[in-house]
């Protein structure tokens, strides 16, 4: 007799999957400034690759502004040298205290290209999602195999693995629709 337990560590798995994709949707830069895009975004402190928010306070004071203010002055210019090397786009300003990042107002050309990057990300995770759902069925078909569970309940377990994988892609299609929504904002 199959319980909860049996769709656990693949309702788990999704769940996983889910949270990831937020990551990622979490570093697209928007129009405005999000602490999140210097994630993963790391310095040599001391001989060791540190991430910026454990080098550094970062505050946003305004909707298209950022301000890091490290908590050791030397790292400074390795701050400065990590965002330049990144993807992010932006030249920081350094004022010798601290580095100011002004992000400007995304273009509808970028905009239109991040929606595409966010849909992309979508659908990585719904293959991700789908793939946990072929190898939970996977499962429950050797269980029959083995005969420790009936064909019915076989066919029970695949119809609610199949919910629990709608319940996912539902909420991979919301993060994605919220993101879209956020960066199609002027």
């Amino acid at each position: 007799m199959l319980n909860k337990d049996d769709y656990k560590q693949f309702s788990e798995k999704m769940d996983r999957t889910v949270e990831v994709l937020k990551e990622q949707l979490n570093t697209v830069r928007a129009g405005r400034a999000n602490p999140a895009i210097l994630d993963k975004l790391t310095v040599s402190y001391y001989g060791v690759d540190t991430p910026v928010a454990q080098v550094a306070g970062i505050s946003v004071p305004e909707a298209r502004l950022m301000v890091i203010q490290p908590w050791d002055g030397s790292v400074l210019k390795e701050i400065e040298k990590a965002i330049q090397m990144s993807d992010i786009g932006i030249n920081p300003v350094n004022d010798g205290k601290c580095l100011k990042l002004v992000f400007p107002p995304l273009t509808e050309e970028r905009r239109k290209a991040l929606t595409k990057l966010t849909k992309q990300y979508g659908e990585e995770s719904k293959t991700a999602v789908r793939n946990v759902r072929r190898d939970a069925i996977e499962y429950f078909k050797g269980l029959k195999k083995k005969s420790e569970i009936t064909e019915d309940e076989q066919k029970d377990a695949e119809k609610e693995v199949q919910n629990i994988t709608d319940r996912h892609v539902l909420q991979i299609d919301k993060a994605v629709a919220e993101k879209d929504k956020e960066l199609m904002e002027i």
